[in-house]
């Protein structure tokens, strides 16, 4: 059901947005999908890439698959060759696509494992669960096995990824039972959360994770812009043979393409999500990237790239889109929240803000946001987080903005 604002409660949203660059489609809907069918999706797509994932072996789809990906894109996906998918027990839900199920060793499917008792903030890594949560995945899937388990949100710090290994056993019960073959993990950075109290950053936690040496690989944050630690650790993940998957990819492309200005200005013949995943693909040091897309159009547009030569036109378009996302959309580094007085979640509320504006989910975003303990209404707007974002973002207006936009 759609919310009638009163004029004064639209204004105030509609400066607040303007003014944090939140020009998006404030009510999330789609523009009708053309008349494409599976097959001409796949036949213009063409076969995807594959790669080693680390010192793992699997041979992997650079671009990868998820257990939430609408029907259509999944099954031109699979014609393509995509045969990794990460939250593979989603499908405990909806039904394992019965084209996996038929086909299951040319499959690699991932189980996300979540901490128990609470959220990925206050919840605990409990080897009896963990174990428990993947047998009935399995049954509930009629999977099999599954060939990657992966810590969903990661570990807090490299203090915790060595003093806590319920997780880790957990796969080797589950491991010695055939029932998972590759440890993994999904990280985000805790460093300067409030819920989390030693909480260290997405670069730091993974730096430790590879050279703990029991994990094989990882996805974590990661897109076009300047990020000299993400660099510096796919470096140490590539010296050590350990994979690498990039999530969260499409860094305020959602906003971009409803700004006819900026998308007449880009080169002609090129497109946001086409020159990203081309650039991801092929100028990266990634083995794969998760790239969500929500019909055959939006398949085509991105999944035509991948693998494909960054022409000049697309390193241009590349440059234009890091300038405007770099005012417009957070990079999730989470260096300003350690210098927030308030403790305001900062990151958290701006990836919530990404899931709507940009991908158009917004009852997910309006969900999470409302599980937070501390919202946007708590910033003070002291500007003190300010000098430390990299990107020079307003923070204290966006997080303004996104709090109106939530609520």
């Amino acid at each position: 059901m759609k919310r009638f604002f009163k004029r004064r409660e639209f204004l105030k949203m509609s400066s607040a947005a303007a003014l944090a660059g939140l020009t998006g489609n404030l009510t999330g809907d789609q523009a009708p999908e053309k008349a494409l069918t599976i097959e001409e999706a796949a036949r213009k797509v063409g076969k995807l890439p594959r790669r080693k994932l680390g010192y793992s072996g699997q041979e992997v789809s650079i671009i990868i698959g998820s257990g939430d990906l609408a029907d259509a894109p999944k099954e031109a996906g699979i014609l393509c060759g995509m045969n990794y998918w990460h939250k593979a027990n989603q499908w405990m839900r909806t039904g394992t696509p019965e084209s996996i199920l038929k086909n299951r060793e040319a499959h690699i499917c991932q189980v996300t494992v979540d901490r128990v008792g609470g959220d990925r903030h206050t919840g605990r890594i409990d080897e009896e669960e963990h174990v428990s949560y993947v047998k009935e995945a399995l049954k509930s899937t009629g999977l099999g096995y599954f060939d990657d388990m992966q810590l969903h949100y990661g570990y807090y710090s490299a203090e915790e990824l060595k003093k806590e290994r319920g997780f880790v056993r957990a796969f080797e019960r589950l491991k010695k039972e055939g029932l998972v073959k590759h440890l993994c993990l999904s990280q985000h950075g805790y460093a300067g959360n409030s819920r989390v109290p030693g909480g260290e950053s997405m670069a730091e936690v993974l730096t430790a994770v590879v050279d703990d040496g029991l994990h094989e690989h990882a996805q974590f944050i990661y897109s076009y812009g300047a990020d000299p630690e993400m660099d510096r650790f796919m470096e140490l993940a590539r010296k050590k043979s350990f994979g690498t998957i990039a999530m969260k990819t499409a860094r305020g492309i959602g906003r971009m393409k409803e700004d006819e200005e900026f998308m007449n200005k880009l080169p002609a013949g090129t497109s946001p999500h086409n020159a990203l995943t081309r650039w991801l693909t092929t100028e990266t040091m990634l083995d794969a990237v998760v790239m969500r897309v929500r019909n055959l159009d939006e398949f085509v547009d991105s999944y035509s790239g991948a693998g494909k030569e960054l022409r000049h036109k697309d390193a241009r378009a590349i440059e234009m889109m890091t300038v405007q996302a770099d005012k417009t959309a957070c990079r999730l580094c989470t260096k300003c929240q350690p210098h927030c007085p308030q403790q305001v979640p900062i990151a958290e509320i701006l990836r919530f803000e990404r899931y709507a504006v940009d991908d158009h989910d917004w009852s997910k975003a309006r969900s999470l946001y409302a599980g937070l303990d501390r919202r946007g209404d708590a910033c003070l707007q002291c500007q003190t987080c300010v000098p430390h974002c990299p990107q020079g973002l307003n923070i204290p207006d966006k997080i303004a903005a996104a709090h109106i936009l939530l609520s």
